[in-house]
């Protein structure tokens, strides 16, 4: 577990699902003051870190980081020593329904942001400014689609297919050129696919749980033969602060476990999960499975090389993707009223 260098961390997206597992993982195990800073979207929920509501090293912040005006004065107010930046629209159906929020959130409001930060930035004192970093946390959605082999890599070329993947290209292209434009300290992480507790129902994992649950039909695009690679959040977060801490300026790094699998295989394990753990009186759980027509330009097979990351860095994951995808089961089941809370299948 890496230790907080910096004591004093700005974090957009704070209340989403990867942010708060970030901010949970800081203000657990780090001894360093924590500004949230997050919309509250639909995907959003500040409940996540309801433990933390009383704890002085924790501050919080209603704020959209598309409100130039509200992010600088966010940054004066607090004076980070680092900003990670999490927050994003993520979902690539409601990309392909409508693309106006990614475009604006997702590259309009990294933009707002980078120059909120540039100007914060050049006006700290030497020794402060050269210890300033500044993360933004992306997608492998970016490097576009693979074939039955190989894995994406940190020079993988840029491919996005969707309107949200392009979107995610666009803020790392930003990110990237405020470095080598005008110095800004920046890191670039690019993860799988995430699972865990506290995910918004509409992702694959707790949609086909809570689904299963009210005894609905478990939509799969196409055959369920498209391949991703997952990563539980927990130790994306882990990864993300080690990277924040001993990343090297200006470079990317791809973080990932080398799980690949199909859609299908991860539905029929959420369902061998459930016949245990709640077992259906009309039957297995993977009755309700049902093939529905494909996603528009359905991305056929993501998988990560996390070697630079390994050898780099030291990290590895540490959460077997069985054990971790029952857990987070269990956690679905154990949490019910989260999940209505934030809608459900």
């Amino acid at each position: 577990m890496p230790t907080a260098s910096h004591k004093r961390i700005l974090i957009t997206g704070g209340a989403g699902f990867i942010g708060s597992a970030i901010t949970r993982r800081l203000l657990q195990s780090m001894d360093c003051q924590i500004l949230n800073l997050d919309k509250l979207t639909y995907a959003a929920n500040i409940s996540t870190l309801n433990q933390f509501r009383d704890n002085p090293l924790y501050q919080f912040i209603q704020a959209d980081i598309c409100d130039d005006k509200a992010c600088r004065q966010a940054i004066e107010a607090f004076e980070p020593e680092a900003i990670i930046h999490a927050a994003a629209e993520t979902h690539v159906d409601r990309s392909i329904a409508g693309a106006a929020d990614f475009v604006q959130t997702n590259i309009l409001g990294t933009f707002n942001l980078l120059e909120a930060t540039r100007e914060y930035w050049r006006r700290l004192k030497p020794l402060h400014r050269t210890s300033f970093r500044f993360l933004h946390v992306s997608t492998d959605e970016v490097y576009g689609s693979l074939g039955p082999t190989g894995a994406f890599t940190e020079s993988t070329r840029f491919d996005p297919r969707s309107p949200y993947s392009a979107s995610k290209a666009s803020s790392d292209h930003l990110v990237m050129a405020w470095h080598h434009t005008h110095g800004l300290p920046v890191l670039l992480t690019h993860c799988s696919n995430n699972y865990g507790p506290f995910q918004f129902p509409e992702k694959l994992v707790p949609r086909m749980i809570l689904c299963a649950v009210a005894e609905q039909p478990l939509p799969l695009y196409g055959d369920g033969s498209n391949v991703r690679d997952w990563l539980h959040v927990d130790d994306h977060a882990e990864a993300v602060l080690l990277v924040l801490r001993d990343g090297l300026i200006g470079q990317t790094y791809n973080i990932g476990d080398c799980n690949e699998r199909t859609n299908l295989q991860v539905v029929r394990f959420i369902c061998q999960a459930l016949d245990q753990l709640r077992p259906r009186p009309a039957g297995d759980h993977t009755e309700l499975i049902t093939f529905v027509q494909d996603r528009p330009g359905h991305d056929l097979r993501y998988a990560i090389d996390a070697s630079k990351i390994r050898e780099e860095l030291g990290w590895q994951a540490s959460t077997d993707f069985e054990s971790g995808l029952r857990e987070t089961v269990e956690w679905y089941l154990k949490n019910p009223s989260w999940a209505v809370d934030t809608g459900r299948c």
